[in-house]
């Protein structure tokens, strides 16, 4: 589909030709990530954009990459999908698992620790098995505000997080999800994955 554009109402004036392609387009340094943290760059006169061989930084596009670990199909989803990222940059994994202190009753608070352990134990078998380190992290309180504190803190790259499956009620007591949080207050990228990704 195309439009008829009448030329005689483009101010040129404004216009740097040198940033205008043969086809007319505006040249950009974008940079497009797949899951698998693959980058695909487009052509740009920037040296310092981001390129499949690296970023400025250090040589990786990624070099720390914190994975949300979660006891859902979508947790050890974004466990594997921060995994394959992460080998295929090089870069460390810092495995999360925020322990939810809201409900303060300890018999709730000590099952959490006792999956989170199992959960973040898990990550670093697995990121051993792949040639990725793992560091093994817990935190306390509420999930996207530790999440968001812990990603500034370590300078993290990249966020992993599962999609959230929500009930009835998980609905009407938090109306935005898990990564829905993050996303809004993250200064790194956040991937989401769902359970079948």
């Amino acid at each position: 589909m195309s439009a008829d554009i009448d030329t005689a109402d483009i101010d040129t004036a404004d216009i740097d030709t040198a940033d205008v392609d043969a086809a007319g387009t505006a040249a950009s340094a974008a940079t497009d990530v797949d899951a698998a943290g693959t980058a695909a760059s487009t052509a740009t006169d920037d040296p310092a954009a981001p390129t499949a061989a690296g970023t400025a930084r250090g040589g990786s596009l990624f070099e720390r990459v914190l994975v949300v670990t979660g006891d859902d199909g979508a947790g050890r989803a974004a466990v594997e999908a921060g995994l394959d990222v992460a080998a295929a940059h090089g870069a460390t994994v810092d495995a999360l698992y925020v322990v939810d202190t809201t409900e303060h009753w300890d018999v709730v608070v000590e099952r959490r620790e006792r999956t989170g352990e199992a959960l973040v134990e898990d990550a670093a078998a697995r990121g051993e098995a792949a040639g990725v380190d793992v560091e093994k992290r817990f935190r306390y309180g509420t999930a996207h505000e530790e999440v968001l504190d812990f990603a500034a803190a370590r300078d993290a790259d990249l966020i992993v997080v599962g999609s959230a499956r929500r009930t009835g009620l998980d609905r009407l007591v938090h109306p935005e999800t898990l990564p829905t949080r993050v996303q809004r207050g993250a200064a790194a990228p956040v991937m989401v994955v769902g359970a079948d990704d």
